[in-house]
């Protein structure tokens, strides 16, 4: 299992396969499958910034984990034949850390900052001024002999990630002039970009092959690549090396991966919902103690996609389980089960049907 939390399906990247993404990231905006109106839109922005030979505006790009978002920023700076700095939020704890970063930038190099909605609060203020006027002060000594230093910053580009673009401040998200969403892949997408990972890697797959493993890849490029790496592996030591689709399925079905992209733990999830809670609803809470996992771990990993996937759904009493979820785990749902054409699970602040019979 790989990822940030272990988990196979994940659309978090660690350390161990930082290689094995970039081998087959693309490298130019041409070669960057899906994403067409951002793509077209980034590729205006960045021809018109070369014929004007001045650094484009600061880019913000936003949307879910392993959508591409390094990616476009690596391809930024190599459609303008610039450096390219990377770092991250959470790295960047003072304002001191920032300014060696911004004084060590060559004229039109790109500074890239993941997850920028986290950076230390001093960083952030004193990137507003490198932002707009390409100058940074810093502070030398404390107290009343302090003084500020202003210090002259070449002309860059910020591109800056983020998963929660809700986080971030408002003079931050106004000071960049390009702002894009990264939307999932569509199956027919994430196809397109396993058949090219599977050139590079040197994986003979098939058609159908290639579309099993889109359609269990939460229409997440990173997934999809990491799904094909262990079909590969599977291929490779249990069959003839080329994914097909029973090869795909056998492998999936050995790393707990169904025909939608759950695995173990959102099973556990749905299962718990319908099991032992009759389909909800049931607090955060209690809910992953049944699981036996932190509640943090079932919020950010497995709802998301239960959520989207219309699976799940997220009341002001709790979790409820949809009529999805009780045919996906091959049970029948009970009558007024969330999302099968009833009345929606009443929250709070609702009259439940048998007080309101009961009243005048």
């Amino acid at each position: 299992m790989t990822g940030e939390d272990g988990n196979l399906v994940s659309a978090y990247v660690n350390d161990a396969e930082l290689d094995a993404e970039a081998s087959v990231r693309p490298k130019r905006l041409e070669e960057f499958i899906a994403q067409h109106r951002v793509r077209d839109q980034l590729d205006l922005l960045l021809q018109g910034a070369m014929r004007r030979g001045s650094p484009p505006d600061h880019i913000l790009l936003s949307g879910p984990p392993g959508l591409g978002k390094t990616t476009l920023a690596n391809i930024v700076a190599a459609e303008l034949g610039a450096g390219i700095r990377v770092t991250s939020g959470p790295a960047i704890e003072r304002s001191g850390d920032l300014a060696a970063i911004l004084t060590s930038l060559a004229e039109g190099d790109v500074l890239f900052i993941d997850e920028i909605h986290r950076i230390a609060k001093p960083a952030e203020e004193l990137l507003y001024s490198a932002m707009e006027d390409f100058r940074v002060d810093v502070i030398v000594g404390k107290g009343p002999g302090a003084t500020a230093i202003p210090l002259d910053v070449e002309p860059f580009t910020l591109v800056g990630a983020t998963t929660r673009s809700g986080l971030l401040t408002g003079p931050m998200r106004d000071r960049f002039g390009f702002v894009a969403h990264l939307d999932f892949y569509s199956p027919a997408d994430l196809e397109t970009l396993l058949r090219r990972s599977a050139r590079i890697l040197g994986v003979p797959i098939t058609d159908d092959g290639a579309a099993e493993i889109a359609g269990r890849s939460r229409g997440t490029p990173r997934i999809a690549n990491r799904l094909l790496r262990r079909v590969r592996d599977f291929a490779e030591v249990r069959a003839d090396g080329v994914v097909t689709v029973e090869t795909a399925r056998a492998a999936l079905t050995v790393y707990d991966v169904d025909a939608l992209g759950l695995d173990r733990l959102d099973r556990a999830v749905l299962t718990a919902l319908v099991d032992s809670f009759r389909g909800g609803p049931v607090g955060l809470s209690t809910l992953a103690v049944a699981v036996g996992e932190q509640p943090d771990t079932v919020e950010e990993v497995c709802e998301p996609f239960l959520v989207r996937a219309g699976l799940l759904a997220r009341t002001p009493r709790g979790r409820v389980a949809t009529e999805a979820a009780w045919h996906h785990l091959g049970r029948t749902p009970p009558n007024g089960t969330f999302g099968a054409g009833a009345p929606p699970v009443p929250d709070l602040f609702s009259t439940a049907p048998e007080a309101a019979a009961d009243q005048p």
